[in-house]
């Protein structure tokens, strides 16, 4: 007797065309394509994931310095500066002190200098 896998088949695919909802033409329509499509997504969005991380500390990073331009300190002069006195604020908290209470953050350049 010959054993088909219908049911097991067609739940398996369908989680694919499930997830490729919202995908253009045959990339949600055919199951074949939409597992390819969806390996590449998860990739892309792996890597979206890590470039995130790259991006808003770019962000921060530009944000203290264009605080520190009228200081006369350096974004890494500061960075050194603040190591070398044990202030431990990471970046991300002195790029929202920046926008929250920028006279928090003068208070922290004078006791930088």
């Amino acid at each position: 007797m010959r054993i088909k896998t219908g049911f097991v088949r067609r739940r398996a695919h369908h989680k694919f065309l499930k997830r490729a909802k919202g995908f253009r033409m045959t990339r949600r329509r055919l199951v074949k394509t939409a597992r390819e499509v969806l390996l590449h997504a998860g990739v892309y969005a792996y890597d979206g994931r890590k470039a995130k991380k790259q991006e808003f500390r770019k962000l921060w990073i530009t944000r203290i310095n264009g605080a520190l331009l009228g200081s006369g300190l350096s974004y890494s002069q500061f960075i050194k500066k603040m190591a070398d006195q044990k202030i431990e604020l990471d970046r991300k908290i002195l790029a929202e002190i920046i926008q929250d209470d920028p006279s928090t953050f003068q208070k922290i350049i004078k006791a930088v200098k």
